[in-house]
């Protein structure tokens, strides 16, 4: 838009010079002729078209001298295409310049000085301004990459305190059964102790419900150590563990996709499937690729572990595949071995 104010001013001063001419229809072709010329060129910047365009009119100025008062309009399109010279064909008025008035050669030349003043001011703009989009675009790319920061340092921050808060119910867990539970199970020995050697009758009730009570206490507080204990198994954290201690001879891709209600006997289940298979691929795979996906689903959970070593037949009745397999009917699942000429896998689903 900038570019059109600026063509209508040096326009406007080319006509007041061009009608200066005693000719009246002379003025308005060249006028019309130039305004098409100068309107193709900017429709075709850029390209080949438009210089031969812009040189075109300015030949025109040898056979038609009145054209020179439309070479401001030329020079403003000339610096736009980079190409200032292709109005150098212009000076062929000279040939005929006896035929121009001395007003319409100073008109001519003041509007010459005001195009190349009008180009500077409002090229000078448009960098500015590209300098000002790109240095916005700059600014939010870094926003963006400051928040994607920003999101992973949170992310980090959640996982440190869920770990730090799984370590703590461990230790709670551990300290429990280390203490409270060992005193429970010496009160309970105590118990059982008094009412084997007590001979008041009157004893053997009140001692009985003691044993009873501390039965009861001590049940209450195994399963409660058992769920904190439980729930402090970070299940992709000990996976990601156990695949560190295969890094250097596969390479291994991890997919798990479960939420963090998974019950403790279902993470132990995957997480002993999970040792096992790498350490059967350490053992007698010749690949050197494992994959292993957990998945959870709304009636059951999946496991599915391959490596891409050759393997066509396996041995009926292995240590490793039995425990697999009894991990698995513990919990009511079903697992499969599928031996292949591209690899090995071990397939389990286990109902929630």
């Amino acid at each position: 838009m900038n570019r059109l104010i600026d063509k209508l001013a040096i326009l406007t001063i080319c006509m007041m010079s061009l009608f200066m001419s005693d000719s009246f229809s002379e003025p308005v072709i060249v006028t019309i002729v130039t305004i098409a010329f100068s309107a193709a060129t900017q429709l075709l910047t850029g390209r080949l078209a438009a210089y031969v365009l812009i040189m075109g009119c300015s030949l025109l100025c040898g056979a038609f001298p009145l054209f020179f008062c439309a070479v401001p309009l030329m020079l403003y399109d000339a610096l736009w295409e980079k190409k200032w010279w292709l109005i150098m064909p212009a000076v062929t008025v000279l040939l005929k310049f006896d035929s121009l008035k001395f007003g319409q050669i100073m008109i001519t030349a003041a509007a010459t000085a005001v195009t190349i003043i009008v180009y500077n001011r409002i090229s000078g703009l448009e960098k500015t301004v590209e300098k000002l989009t790109q240095l916005r675009d700059e600014v939010a790319g870094k926003n963006r990459q400051l928040s994607e920061q920003n999101m992973r340092l949170a992310q980090a921050q959640d996982n440190e305190i869920h770990l730090a808060t799984l370590k703590e119910r461990n230790r709670i867990a551990r300290e429990i059964h280390d203490n409270v539970g060992h005193m429970l199970t010496r009160s309970l020995l105590q118990s059982g102790a008094l009412i084997v050697i007590n001979k008041d009758e009157q004893l053997r009730e009140p001692l009985e419900s003691l044993r009873s009570t501390l039965d009861s206490a001590m049940t209450s507080i195994r399963e409660s150590v058992h769920d904190l204990h439980d729930d402090s198994i970070d299940l992709r954290k000990v996976i990601e563990d156990s695949i560190s201690a295969v890094d250097g001879r596969f390479t291994v891709n991890l997919d798990c996709d479960v939420s963090g209600n998974m019950a403790g006997n279902v993470k132990l289940c995957m997480i002993g499937v999970v040792k096992e298979g790498l350490s059967n691929a350490v053992k007698h795979s010749n690949g050197d690729r494992i994959i292993i996906v957990i998945r959870e689903h709304p009636g059951f959970y999946q496991l599915m572990l391959e490596d891409n070593g050759n393997c066509s037949e396996i041995k009926e009745g292995g240590i490793g595949l039995k425990n697999m397999t009894d991990r698995a009917a513990a919990l009511g699942g079903r697992i499969t071995f599928t031996p292949s000429p591209e690899g090995f896998r071990i397939f389990m689903s286990v109902p929630k």
